[in-house]
């Protein structure tokens, strides 16, 4: 059977290609792959675009320069490659909040939406505190 072409993933197999991707990463470009820093720069663009003058004098923004680089290549990829894997297996169905999500937080779709966004405040906040 081949593992490209069946519905679910194995999370070993998918664990060892980001393996792979990340020692290929660190030999070819001497860094980590990673997504934070990305979100930070897309956010300081859309700042720049909006309102450039409330943005002109925050440190934080000017540490972390608006600029398409490798890293936002990959975030980009990462979307892609999200929907070629899921072209590949042939899964259709697009889920937006997947099943243990709404037996964990109901039938409420605002409760579960709510919860995926402040998850993902907590991630983020967690992943620049690091400075990562």
């Amino acid at each position: 059977m081949n593992v490209f072409r069946e519905k679910r993933w194995s999370p070993y197999t998918a664990g060892a290609l980001a393996g792979l991707l990340l020692v290929l990463s660190v030999f070819v470009t001497g860094k980590y792959f990673g997504a934070s820093t990305t979100f930070v720069r897309a956010a300081n663009y859309v700042e720049q675009t909006v309102l450039p003058e409330k943005v002109a004098g925050m440190e934080y923004f000017i540490k972390q320069k608006a600029k398409i680089d490798w890293q936002f290549m990959f975030v980009v990829g990462v979307l892609f490659g999200s929907l070629a894997a899921a072209w590949i297996s042939k899964e259709k169905k697009a889920v937006a909040i997947p099943p243990m999500w709404e037996r964990r937080f109901g039938p409420s779709r605002a409760r579960r939406w709510i919860a995926a966004f402040l998850g993902g405040i907590v991630l983020m906040f967690g992943a620049r505190l690091a400075d990562g």
